[in-house]
């Protein structure tokens, strides 16, 4: 039988998104539609051009040498169409129904969580926010695979598809209850003399002890706690120092009897990214969600200097 010659090109954007994502499931996120939605289209496109188009590898779909070879005039074909709607209405967030996947650290979630929430709230109620720890050396693959829309830590190793945009210089400071000893001032001899709380979910030796190991430097540390709050909460109620970053201080210093005083050590400030998969760079409701998230951290910082 002739195939028909006439193909939706709907069917390549869906094409590209399992192309890009390595799996149904994840263009499936990329696209806002259901797993049997793309499996359906998938199906439709094999009759189509006569060829499986993807094998399975595992957890993986890898792309035939048909696909490989028709793969660079597709995208550049699809790239052309979505510049095309530029003239289109203008985006409106009232009307988005979908999830956005973030990987945040906890100390993030509560300086800039609430500020986003609110914004989204009152701009996209038909928004939901997921928030969730992804270890370092998993972020790449999460936003490939597009379990995870994005991702804010501090540098990381990623591919030449992961795209990056810097937030803020993170710098450190002291946490200690309100009445204690070094609440006035606090040396760097009275930093090392003094017992420690640290926060590490595995209980590994923390990024800090781990520099300051590295330059023969070297604290007691008494506790070691899953997470900040409840670090916070050990050091307001002991004779226990927690250091932390310094906007994350602030924050606690305004909800604890707690005192800052800033870390006595000269250290590099770190900086703090926004990471996602290049895959996004097109989606305006992606566009729109990290720019809200720029606006709240950026309140945020404004808010912890004041």
């Amino acid at each position: 039988m002739e195939r028909d010659s006439r193909i939706d090109l709907n069917l390549f954007r869906v094409l590209d998104a399992i192309y890009t994502q390595g799996g149904v499931s994840a263009a499936a996120r990329v696209l806002h539609l259901t797993q049997p939605a793309v499996t359906h289209a998938l199906r439709r496109l094999r009759d189509q051009l006569g060829d499986p188009l993807f094998v399975r590898q595992g957890n993986h779909l890898l792309p035939t040498d048909k696909v490989r070879a028709m793969m660079p005039a597709v995208q550049a074909h699809l790239k052309g169409l979505l510049a095309s709607t530029h003239a289109q209405p203008t985006f409106d967030p009232s009307r988005l129904q979908m999830a956005f996947f973030t990987g945040f650290r906890d100390i993030l979630e509560s300086i800039v969580l609430p500020g986003l929430m609110a914004s989204i709230g009152r701009e996209a109620p038909g928004v939901r926010v997921v928030s969730r720890r992804v270890a370092a050396d998993e972020v790449e693959r999460e936003l490939g695979t597009g379990a995870l829309d994005l991702a804010v830590d501090r540098p990381l190793r990623a591919g030449e598809r992961i795209s990056h945009r810097r937030l803020l210089d993170e710098t450190l400071a002291v946490v200690m209850r309100r009445d204690h000893p070094l609440a006035g001032q606090l040396r760097r001899g009275d930093y090392f003399a003094a017992q420690h709380v640290t926060v590490s979910p595995l209980g590994e030796a923390s990024a800090l002890d781990t520099l300051l190991g590295q330059n023969g430097l070297f604290r007691e540390v008494r506790m070691v706690a899953q997470h900040y709050f409840s670090a916070c909460e050990i050091a307001a109620a002991s004779d226990l120092l927690l250091t932390v970053p310094k906007a994350y201080a602030d924050h606690l210093a305004r909800l604890l009897p707690m005192a800052s005083q800033p870390l006595p050590i000269r250290l590099k400030a770190i900086p703090i990214l926004a990471y996602w998969h290049d895959s996004k760079d097109g989606d305006q409701a992606h566009r729109w969600f990290r720019e809200r998230l720029v606006k709240s951290i950026t309140a945020a910082m404004r808010a912890s200097s004041t």
